[in-house]
């Protein structure tokens, strides 16, 4: 199967900072390019308009990051642009950070519960899912689903753990439409 574009451009980038010593401080400096990106669409407008050439958004690459962001980066914008790929930069960001943090052995839990849980409970299922996965840290979000009924929902990756009521009742509705009556 391919791989997509924002996975290859994102390895890609993720290989230059480990190459480079720079994990960290590409990091931080995709995290800032993110919050330019999503409080300025604008820009992104701009740099994903076909009314302007790739010439015009090469300077603009170089009037607006260079100086400011590191030389590593701005290249890889340029190389975006040249690629035509710069229409992903989003998804590209993402796929980096993603590389970071399973690098750094942090994973990203998502929780879902029918009621907003205690801080106690949160730390629980916090530790939990440490002492059952390979990462040192977790960055953990919860959220209230009240179709759940009860029990919890986790997220983590690819992988999810479903112990939700409404699962079970749906199972046990599937077993008895099986059951023949004679």
């Amino acid at each position: 199967m391919a791989k997509l574009a924002s996975a290859t451009y994102g390895e890609a980038l993720f290989s230059l900072a480990l190459e480079e010593g720079k994990v960290d401080e590409m990091s931080e400096q995709v995290k800032a390019l993110e919050e330019i990106l999503k409080a300025n669409p604008e820009f992104t407008a701009l740099m994903n308009n076909p009314k302007v050439t790739k010439e015009e958004k090469q300077d603009i690459i170089k009037q607006v990051f260079e100086g400011r962001a590191d030389a590593e980066l701005t290249g890889f914008l340029s190389l975006l642009l040249r690629k035509d790929r710069y229409s992903e930069l989003e998804a590209i960001l993402k796929d980096f950070s993603a590389r970071v943090r399973e690098h750094k052995g942090i994973g990203v839990a998502y929780v879902s519960s029918a009621m907003e849980l205690t801080g106690a409970q949160k730390k629980e299922i916090e530790a939990k899912l440490l002492s059952t996965t390979k990462y040192r840290s977790m960055e953990m979000n919860y959220s209230v689903d009240r179709e759940l009924i009860g029990g919890l929902v986790i997220r983590l990756g690819d992988r999810v753990v479903d112990n939700s009521i409404r699962t079970k009742l749906k199972g046990l509705e599937r077993e008895l439409l099986k059951i023949q009556i004679a």
